[in-house]
């Protein structure tokens, strides 16, 4: 067993790093929050076989706080052990901000030190994470992250200040940072350093974060999905929505109807296309078109359907007949003219999968039967 003593244990970093290690097998994790007892700090320190020192604060109401916590409670945790002979592996969580000549930067500066010098004295393994913003679900609003802020304000109606737009910032994921500090309870230190980087790191400025946000916003009138292929915009899409409050989860869809049934459109994407529903009652069929570069996929997810299809310069049909009993995808290329047509008493429903999302101006999309009647054959 491994016995884990995280300080900060209510923070963002260490509420998202104690979720994980509870998945870890063979740890026990004991937990160190502002308002606790020196007396149960020393406690889980004398059995600690790995310091995730994340306390600390960088807006306090007094910079003296700045002393007392980002360097006292460092203090009181190397003289703890010291004078204990106790060496456990400890991961502090540092800042950027330690180059800096700000007092919470030099409180970082002063923290690192400490426990260089303890290190150095003891042989203990000391890994030190300079961090950039972290960002992520959990992080709290008005308070030391910018992304936080953002995600919070506009999910929330409100309004954003962005008083320097070029301003760059580095950033990284909450869950790369876990990734890399649970990483440290199995790695033995290898680098003559004392400090690690999380990979990978992001930059963007104010200006762009807001724009990538407000789009994030946007998408439930547009439906157009971001690109999720870029990283930073994968893990804002997904930070942005654990901003969402409960009760505002989910969102309506407008729906197109006439007398085949309906028609709703779900998700879109300008790199993978879109994503729609049709129901189409009794007897109906829809289709009797083709594309010439835009394919298709069908998914029969309710009722039964025969799905005919044909080369434009042939005259065999291809019938596929499903059901939901057996889900099954029947691809459209290109070049076929198609058809789906309802074959039991009640609604059916399809899922859609287009690889290009509709434009009206070029639709890609010609009428022809695919089922032939005489009059069809005799002009053929």
């Amino acid at each position: 067993m491994i016995n884990v003593l995280v300080t900060g244990a209510g923070g963002f970093i260490g509420k998202n790093l104690i979720e994980r290690l509870h998945r870890q097998k063979d740890i026990i994790v004991n937990q160190y929050h502002h308002r606790d007892d020196l007396s149960k700090l020393h406690q889980h320190l004398s059995n600690a076989d790995i310091v995730y020192h994340l306390a600390g604060v960088n807006r306090p109401a007094h910079n003296e706080e700045f002393v007392s916590v980002n360097r006292g409670l460092t203090e009181s945790i190397v003289n703890y052990l010291s004078a204990h002979h106790k060496t456990p592996k400890i991961v502090f969580s540092s800042s950027t901000q330690a180059a800096s000549d700000t007092p919470y930067g030099f409180s970082k500066k002063t923290a690192e030190e400490i426990l260089k010098k303890y290190s150095m004295n003891t042989g203990a393994d000391v890994t030190i994470y300079r961090l950039p913003g972290v960002f992520g679900k959990w992080c709290r609003p008005h308070y030391n992250s910018v992304v936080a802020t953002f995600c919070h304000e506009i999910a929330h109606g409100g309004t954003i200040e962005v008083h320097d737009a070029e301003k760059m910032l580095e950033l990284v994921y909450i869950d790369d940072v876990v990734n890399s500090f649970t990483e440290c309870l199995y790695q033995e230190k290898i680098e003559a350093t004392f400090y690690y980087h999380i990979q990978p790191n992001f930059h963007i400025t104010v200006g762009e974060l807001a724009q990538v946000l407000y789009q994030i916003k946007d998408v439930r009138n547009s439906l157009i999905i971001p690109d999720l292929s870029d990283k930073l915009t994968k893990y804002l899409y997904t930070t942005y929505l654990s901003y969402l409050d409960d009760n505002n989860l989910s969102y309506k869809l407008p729906a197109h109807k006439d007398e085949r049934g309906r028609l709703v459109e779900l998700i879109k994407s300008r790199q993978a296309g879109q994503v729609f529903m049709s129901t189409s009652r009794k007897g109906v069929i829809r289709g009797n078109h083709y594309h010439h570069t835009k394919v298709e996929k069908f998914c029969v997810i309710k009722g039964a359907a025969n799905i005919k299809l044909r080369k434009i310069n042939s005259g065999e049909v291809i019938t596929y007949t499903v059901t939901d009993q057996n889900i099954e995808v029947v691809d459209i290329p290109p070049g076929y003219t198609h058809s789906i047509e309802n074959v039991t008493d009640d609604e059916i429903m399809v899922l859609f999968w287009a690889n290009e999302l509709f434009n009206p101006d070029n639709p890609d999309t010609f009428h022809m039967k695919v089922q032939r009647d005489k009059t069809d054959e005799q002009k053929g």
